[in-house]
């Protein structure tokens, strides 16, 4: 099933839980497409996560990077709104594409973009610059 796929409900008339959080069917289907697009212009992984992180929010953001298929070739965006925390988690593999010079950059681009209110325009503009600084592969 793809983000913007509606799975039948069994009579509770409820949309999938998917659609509880701060995006709308539309900007999922945006970040999906950005993902995707990502993923294979690098070979790389890209992923987001949005929502709470426990403290220390990086070490948090570590083990769900950890738990990804394949944690040396990825890349975790995790995003905490509430928190206004923001941490990008390239493994192994990845970050000699992408050193965390350029992850910092992204950080400050996505970050300029939350200020504003627009959480998923940050999403891209953050997936778009972390593919671009990781070119193909």
């Amino acid at each position: 099933m793809t983000v913007g796929e509606m799975q039948p409900q069994s009579g509770t008339g409820s949309p999938p839980d998917v659609l509880d959080g701060p995006f709308s069917t539309r900007q999922l289907l945006r970040v999906d497409e950005a993902l995707r697009l990502a993923d294979l212009g690098t070979g790389l992984i890209f992923s987001v996560f949005v929502g709470g992180l426990d403290e220390p929010i990086r070490e948090h953001a570590e083990r769900l990077h950890r738990q990804l298929a394949e944690p040396d070739r990825s890349v975790l965006i995790a995003i905490s709104p509430n928190q206004r925390q923001l941490e990008i988690v390239t493994g192994r593999y990845a970050r000699k594409r992408i050193p965390d010079t350029y992850t910092k950059l992204a950080a400050l681009s996505m970050v300029a973009a939350f200020g504003g209110g627009d959480l998923t325009g940050g999403i891209i503009t953050g997936l778009d610059q972390l593919a671009s600084h990781a070119g193909k592969g």
